[in-house]
């Protein structure tokens, strides 16, 4: 079974692909993770777990929710990252994870996608030539993973290096609590009080009242699903994301090639 979190479409793509390939069924963790649902995941294929890289690792949501999941059948667990270019210490903490729930830790796979994080003008924004040169290049590289996992064999990903544990363990818990609050989104008059903000928000950090939404608490994920899934593109970062394009997989789709 194929089990994937996607805020903007990257990862949900590559799980879709993958099933297509693996002649497999995706389950969309999205609405399990909002309300808490810890219920047993049954598959006798190999489990694969595809998800995006947030401050070099696996989003923290995510990796709690799979602690916490009894996953059951089959003992082989696969992961497939998605990132703007760099997975961290992603795969070192899948395997951990893996391994404590007495499953057999298959290795990572790493993709390079169109990077979908606005909120803080540290990166470029990229072009269309790069975005689809992205895309293309995973589509390709989505053929040999599936091929390996149906042949059984481990996942070969980037060698991570004690440094980048040493300076990321501490690090992301520090950048997530000083740098991914809440305050500055907001909604502009452009809302429409659709609330599907409200609905993709792993977190639940968002409330749609008197028609408008809310973000409230300290837990928000920076998962950008809130903005860049907005139907009107009402929603803002303070002042960094005015004029800056908001990114969907499903408006590059052509450049993988694939309809599904």
């Amino acid at each position: 079974m194929i089990l994937f979190f996607s805020a903007t479409g990257n990862t949900r793509f590559v799980a879709q692909r993958l099933a297509a390939l693996l002649e497999d069924e995706t389950l969309n963790l999205l609405d399990r993770i909002k309300r808490g649902n810890h219920a047993p995941i049954h598959s006798e294929k190999p489990f694969v777990i595809c998800a995006p890289t947030f401050v070099c690792e696996m989003p923290r949501f995510l990796a709690d929710y799979l602690r916490k999941t009894p996953l059951t059948g089959s003992k082989d667990a696969f992961f497939i990252f998605t990132s703007g270019g760099y997975s961290g210490i992603s795969g070192v903490l899948a395997g951990d994870i893996m391994r404590k729930k007495g499953l057999r830790y298959m290795g990572c796979g790493d993709l390079t996608m169109p990077r979908n994080y606005i909120a803080n003008d540290h990166y470029p924004e990229l072009d269309t030539p790069e975005i689809e040169r992205r895309i293309r290049t995973s589509a390709e590289a989505i053929e040999a993973i599936a091929a390996a996992i149906r042949n059984g064999e481990r996942l070969k990903s980037r060698h991570v290096w004690l440094f980048e544990l040493l300076i990321t363990l501490p690090f992301n818990p520090v950048w997530v609590r000083v740098r991914q609050g809440v305050g500055d989104f907001h909604a502009t008059e452009k809302c429409v009080g659709c609330g599907k903000c409200a609905r993709l928000c792993p977190l639940n950090v968002i409330e749609v009242v008197n028609g408008k939404p809310i973000w409230h608490g300290k837990n928000c994920a920076h998962c950008m699903s809130c903005i860049q899934n907005c139907p009107v593109e009402a929603i803002e970062y303070g002042d960094i994301t005015q004029k800056k394009k908001r990114y969907l997989f499903e408006k590059y789709r052509y450049a993988s090639g694939k309809n599904n």
